[in-house]
């Protein structure tokens, strides 16, 4: 997939000031500091379309850019370390579980994994939420360029291990790296499948 366009369309945090779900749609959400600004900028060949910062939580709303004029890209508020107010915290909880369970044509969220780190009880929680829910979502390790190989593979092979105390099969995993570049083309060319398929439910 190229893109060729990734424009901003809106910032909210009510389901139905979304934009007209007539379109496909894929979320990124992860815990807080863990590059999801980075990814997307990387995603979309656009270093300023998503806001980065050394503070992590700064993405507090739910903001979706539209990619080719044919999809929609959305990012979503960063879980665990946001230094926000309890009560904060608590709204950003209810308004993205009511987007990705409500939201009708989110086909994929794609959870950000620090691919440095141990499995994290947060995200584990987190993955077995949205299985609980019949979510789709994907794992993408990310930070890989900060580790040699042979971590990255032992982190992973714990991460499947783990999963595995729960989940009969893991869903699709990809490994990226916002710095090289590195799963740029295999997550894109997966939204592209999934957006063949979509395209043809609609005929």
């Amino acid at each position: 997939m190229i893109i060729k366009e990734a424009k901003f369309v809106i910032s909210n945090t009510e389901l139905d000031k979304c934009p007209t779900p007539d379109k496909a749609e894929y979320a990124f959400i992860g815990r807080s500091n863990v590059g999801k600004s980075s990814l997307i900028n990387m995603l979309t060949n656009n270093g300023k379309l998503a806001k980065t910062s050394g503070r992590p939580g700064k993405t507090q709303l739910i903001n979706h850019f539209l990619i080719n004029d044919e999809w929609y890209l959305v990012d979503l508020p960063g879980y665990g370390f946001a230094k926000a107010s309890k009560e904060s915290r608590f709204k950003w909880t209810q308004f993205i579980q009511d987007y990705l369970m409500n939201r009708e044509n989110l086909l994929n969220t794609f959870v950000l994994l620090d691919a440095r780190l141990p499995p994290q009880k947060i995200d584990l929680e987190f993955m077995n939420w949205c299985g609980h829910n019949e979510i789709p979502f994907s794992m993408v390790f990310t930070k890989i360029d900060k580790l040699s190989s042979t971590a990255l593979q032992k982190n992973l092979a714990v991460y499947k291990k783990e999963m595995k105390k729960i989940w009969e099969e893991l869903p699709p995993v990809f490994t990226s790296s916002s710095t090289s570049k590195f799963g740029r083309e295999k997550i894109l060319n997966y939204i592209d499948q999934i957006n063949v398929l979509y395209a043809e439910s609609k005929k």
